[in-house]
Formats: C-alpha cells, structure tokens, sequence
C-alpha cells in the first residue's frame, strides 16, 4: 500500500469525525476549565454548548442536543446573575424550571444509556452552575464531564470524547491550584470581556 492510499484510507476514516462545531466545542471546552473567573468559565462553557448541540443534531442524538441547549441558557443566567455573595431570586425557580424541562427532554429522546448520561450530567451541571463558588462549581463540573464522557463513547463523538478528557484535565489542574482567582463582583461579566462595550 502506497503513501498515497494509507492517506486516502485516513482522510475517508477521519472525514465523517470532522466538524466545524465539534472543534470549537472541543477547544472552548478545555479553556473554560482553565478560564480563570465564574463568570467567564460560566460564558465559555455556554459557547461550547452552543457548539456542541449543533454536533450532537448532526450526529443525531437528540438527549444531547436538548441537554446543551439547557446548558447554554442556564449558563448565561448564572454567569450574569448568579455571584459568590448573592443570587437574583427568580434564579432557582428558573433553573428548578429548566432541570424539570430537561428530565422531559429526556424522557422523550430517550435513546438509554446515552439519555441517562446526558440527563445526569445535565442535572450535575445545573448545581454545578448554581453555585457562587468557582472551586465548588469546578468539582460539579468534573462529575458532570464523567458523565458526558460516557455520553459522548455511546454515541460515537470522537469530538466530545476528547473535550471531555481536556476538560476533565484542565478542571483537575484548576482544582489542584486551588482556585487563585482574582475577586469577582457582581457586575455583568460581559462588561469585564476584552472590546466589550
């Protein structure tokens, strides 16, 4: 076999893999464990799941996309109103709202194995992003991401397999820090985003 058909060979095992939204999901998902504040590793994780639920429609598993969908709303709402001494009180009934809205989304995917990591990791993640503490939001996440991490070897994304291990490791290495950060306040972090006006 010569050099040019062991390329071919690749190119038509790898083609299927390739996705736009797969790789910025992948690299959003490792900077968001390393981002160094709530409020940005909130906004960060809420563009990987925007990324990602346009790779799990392509892929066809449904739980998953309904599950980043949820993920990017609660995220945005917790990154603006949700701070380490205080939470706007509409907050829990709409996240109470979205984790209920998500059981029935996955519920009426429900593709198994798959559903139930997707549900569980949503679930770990919504706590996760209810907390006011970026250490104790990181420790949820990292469960969160096992569980997603199963997800993602059930349904074949080699994309969201690979995130999950970046973001696994990046968490794992934010956490072994200890969670040096500089304050945060309770303005909107879209403010404290480089050219935001």
């Amino acid at each position: 076999m010569s050099p040019a058909d062991l390329a071919a060979l690749a190119w038509n095992a790898a083609r299927e893999h390739l996705d736009l939204f797969g790789s910025l999901g992948l690299c959003l998902g490792f900077v968001g464990g390393m981002m160094p504040r709530r409020s940005l590793i909130l906004l960060t994780s809420a563009a990987c799941s925007g990324c990602f639920a346009l790779h799990f429609l392509r892929l066809g598993a449904q739980t998953g996309t309904a599950m980043c969908l949820v993920s990017v709303m609660q995220s945005v709402v917790a990154a603006r109103w949700i701070g380490p001494a205080s939470r706007a009180a509409w907050v829990a009934p709409l996240f109470l709202a979205s984790s209920l809205v998500a059981l029935g989304l996955t519920l009426a995917t429900w593709n198994g194995w798959p559903s139930a990591c997707a549900g569980l990791g949503s679930l770990l993640a919504t706590t996760a992003r209810l907390q006011g503490n970026a250490q104790a939001m990181r420790r949820l996440f990292l469960g969160a991401s096992s569980c997603w991490l199963i997800h993602n070897m059930l349904v074949g994304s080699v994309f969201g397999l690979t995130c999950d291990l970046l973001t696994i490791a990046a968490l794992v290495i934010a956490l072994a820090r200890g969670g040096a950060v500089e304050p945060e306040s309770n303005s909107s972090p879209i403010a404290t985003l480089p050219g935001a006006a």
